[in-house]
């Protein structure tokens, strides 16, 4: 495969480029939390059973889930922008059709069209490497990455004040809309990445890595209902294995793969993506306690007895102090590289759930609990991509971004099942309701501690952060990309041959 990258920006980015960019983030993180406001009312308003109706919400973790990679690949060879521009069509498509009806299939085939905007967060990172000059890359990055998470915090309070005024199917049109604005403002603003991969798209990869994905994630998002040593479980997960393992051979004799393993598996890469999967539990967690702790009744003993909406602005400030947090990481990883923020956000994060487990005894120490949180997050969340992109070639950032967001997904999906596991074994039977207890809630925060620790072993085992001397410039500005706080690891191709000089073209 030819690789071709430009040696600077060649498209001039406006200033608006990186708000745009950040929002379109915000808007497609909403996806994701936007039913949990009416998730327990979901079997009564589509006249279905509970097993049921949670597929209302797993049909749009798969679907995400299966185009993140994808998309980025295809934003690769045909440019970002065009498919960015593609899947939030796609999102407004799935928001109108599940406005529009209250029958179970439809709503679940409009729910996974919107879980085809997920891929705007890679490649939205994609473009601001490929068009922001290097001073300014570091905490756009920081911005775009965070955008997940603030997404999915402040949507929680305003779909809960929705849902509890007006017809729940508000939230779609509000999502169309707010996607509709979207689409406006990147035509009108983002211009076209001039960076690209040459080849070709390898559809029976992204056929193998789409069943491998749904096959795997599927027994995780359900194994709660189905028994996790239920045969459907076990099998699934079985098939997934062999499946997985035969895409990943045919993909090694591709010349042009859809996911180019060899440099997944460069330590760099490797340690990344294993760690977003730590970071991608953490954050999870407190969204799936503290929102139960908090509308639990006070009769409990436990329980702090408040509204969904207060629950909900209690939980808002996790991604605000995300998104604040962006400066601040610029400056950290300009100074002491990604690495060492994405150690110090981690650290943050395991002293949170560390303190939540003494502070859950009154409202305003789930704010505290939340504000200890979000700066940790977002200093973890931002160095992530900027290890990737430190890590890879210009032409591949698409699709090396997308695999590293299906990596917080999986962990997310992850964190949503081990934790609620934890919650249904440890609830008490009060009437033939299962009620979550105290000691539930500590197990949950304890695994997302625990999370932390594997979490830390695998940046501290990232490689060191190579200094390119007096007049170099890292990887990551060798093959045609800026770079703003991204150190580049050496080593992943081997040395190059004497006397050849460092281009942003090579063919492989």
């Amino acid at each position: 495969m030819t690789h071709t990258s430009t040696d600077q920006p060649t498209t001039r980015a406006s200033g608006a480029l990186v708000p745009v960019l950040a929002f379109t983030g915000i808007v497609v993180s909403v996806m994701q939390t936007l039913l949990v406001p009416v998730i327990k009312d979901l079997p009564q308003l589509l006249g279905t059973e509970p097993s049921n109706a949670t597929w209302v919400i797993t049909s749009t973790l798969l679907s995400g889930a299966v185009a993140t990679p994808i998309m980025g690949r295809l934003g690769d060879l045909h440019g970002k922008r065009s498919m960015l521009i593609l899947s939030l069509a796609v999102m407004v498509i799935g928001a109108l059709v599940s406005a529009l009806t209250s029958d179970l299939l439809t709503m679940i085939a409009g729910r996974a069209l919107q879980g085809f905007a997920m891929s705007a967060i890679p490649l939205g990172l994609g473009l601001m490497r490929d068009m922001l000059p290097r001073e300014r890359l570091g905490s756009a990055m920081a911005l775009m990455s965070s955008s997940m998470g603030v997404g999915g915090s402040v949507a929680l309070p305003a779909a809960a004040l929705v849902a509890q005024h007006t017809d729940w199917h508000a939230l779609f049109y509000g999502a169309a809309g707010l996607g509709i604005l979207c689409l406006a403002l990147t035509v009108l603003v983002v211009p076209e990445s001039p960076t690209r991969a040459q080849g070709t798209f390898d559809v029976l990869g992204a056929i193998g890595l789409s069943a491998g994905l749904v096959l795997f994630l599927l027994p995780i998002t359900k194994g709660n209902d189905w028994g996790w040593t239920s045969g459907a479980t076990l099998g699934l997960f079985a098939a997934a294995a062999v499946v997985l393992v035969l895409w990943a051979v045919m993909e090694l004799r591709l010349k042009a793969p859809l996911v180019d393993l060899r440099t997944t598996a460069h330590p760099a890469v490797l340690c990344t993506n294993l760690a977003s999967i730590m970071v991608g539990i953490s954050y999870l967690a407190a969204s799936l306690v503290l929102p139960q702790l908090l509308q639990l009744p006070k009769a409990t003993g436990y329980g702090l007895g408040q509204s969904m909406v207060v629950a909900g602005l209690l939980m808002a400030p996790l991604g605000l102090t995300m998104m604040l947090t962006a400066p601040l990481y610029a400056r950290l990883s300009a100074k002491y590289s990604p690495k060492v923020t994405l150690i110090l956000g981690m650290m943050i994060i395991a002293i949170g759930y560390g303190a939540g487990l003494g502070l859950m005894s009154a409202p305003w120490q789930s704010l505290v609990i939340t504000v200890i949180l979000g700066p940790g997050i977002g200093l973890a969340y931002s160095s992530l991509p900027a290890l990737i992109i430190g890590a890879v070639r210009a032409s591949e950032t698409g699709a090396a971004n997308g695999l590293n967001t299906l990596m917080r997904s999986i962990g997310s999906s992850a964190s949503s099942a081990v934790i609620g596991m934890v919650i249904a074994n440890t609830a008490n039977d009060v009437n033939g309701v299962a009620v979550p207890t105290m000691h539930g809630f500590r197990v949950s925060f304890l695994v997302a501690a625990a999370s932390m620790a594997i979490g830390l072993l695998m940046a501290f085992l990232l490689p060191r952060a190579r200094d390119p001397g007096p007049g170099a410039r890292p990887r990551a500005e060798a093959d045609g990309a800026p770079a703003s706080g991204v150190r580049a690891y050496g080593g992943r191709r081997g040395p190059r041959r004497r006397g050849r000089p460092a281009t942003g073209r090579r063919s492989a």
